[in-house]
């Protein structure tokens, strides 16, 4: 990837990222509680309309990042190197400065919605003696990917992360493994290498299939709404049903049993 190609493969790859951003947004939006149920028509008695949402969504990705997550991720020795124990424990005192349990938690929470999440790393330029010389951010999954390479290896060529500007441009962060890119109205505005050695945007898959906790569930989520939704306007309609008598005779006696 060079300055005269990067242009080209954003492109492209944006195509595939647009309808990957799309999907995650409607998961995104599910676990939050805005379900199909909401915009439910009821053809017959629509004035009686319940749309109840169960969010089942938001307990299922609740469960499994607690079940998970619910103790932070350290780090331990393996092997019997000689020193490395002192290194291990400064490394978890870094990440303990940069409360790394709390990003776990985020991007735990967003691959068991959308099947995948990106952390990033960067040199801390603010470092002092009892910090992390490094600092940590979650990304968002539908403003950010990784571009890998299809061959052997699939290696990550690129990672990019872009927002919107206040003249209503977008403006792309893009990293090789060399060289950090900014791109704005399909112009690279800015290049300069770094000596980070990597890519410091990092996928983290839920699994090979990219797959939410609760998106192979979404029809049974749905139904179940609409089960409850339906028991509820059951009930109301019964409440406010009224009933005619034709040819019949009701002495005070029998009415006041059907009260």
């Amino acid at each position: 990837i060079t300055r005269d190609n990067i242009v080209e493969i954003l492109k492209n790859a944006m195509t595939i990222h647009k309808k990957n951003s799309g999907e995650i947004d409607y998961l995104y939006q599910y676990y939050k509680g805005n379900q199909p149920i909401l915009q439910r028509v009821k053809a017959v008695r629509p004035e009686i309309n319940n749309k109840v949402v169960e969010n089942n969504a938001l307990e299922i990705v609740d469960f499994k990042k607690g079940y998970v997550f619910g103790e932070p991720v350290q780090y331990v020795r393996r092997g019997e190197t000689e020193g490395v124990s002192e290194k291990i424990t400064q490394l978890n005192e870094f990440m303990f400065a940069e409360d790394k349990a709390a990003r776990d938690n985020e991007l735990a929470e967003w691959f068991y919605i959308c099947g995948t999440s990106y952390r990033m790393v960067l040199p801390d330029v603010n470092f002092e003696e009892d910090e992390s010389p490094f600092e940590l951010d979650t990304l968002d999954p539908r403003y950010a990917f990784v571009v890998y390479n299809n061959g052997f290896g699939k290696n990550p060529l690129m990672g990019v992360k872009y927002i919107q500007t206040d003249k209503d441009t977008t403006l792309y962060s893009i990293y090789t493994p060399t060289t950090y890119f900014e791109i704005e109205d399909d112009k690279v505005v800015k290049e300069e290498a770094h000596v980070l050695g990597d890519i410091p945007i990092i996928e983290y898959p839920a699994n090979s299939a990219r797959l939410g906790a609760f998106e192979i569930v979404l029809g049974l989520l749905d139904t179940l709404n609409n089960t409850v939704s339906n028991r509820m306007d059951g009930i109301e309609q019964f409440i406010q049903a009224f009933m005619k008598f034709v040819n019949c005779d009701i002495d005070e006696e029998q009415f006041t049993a059907l009260k």
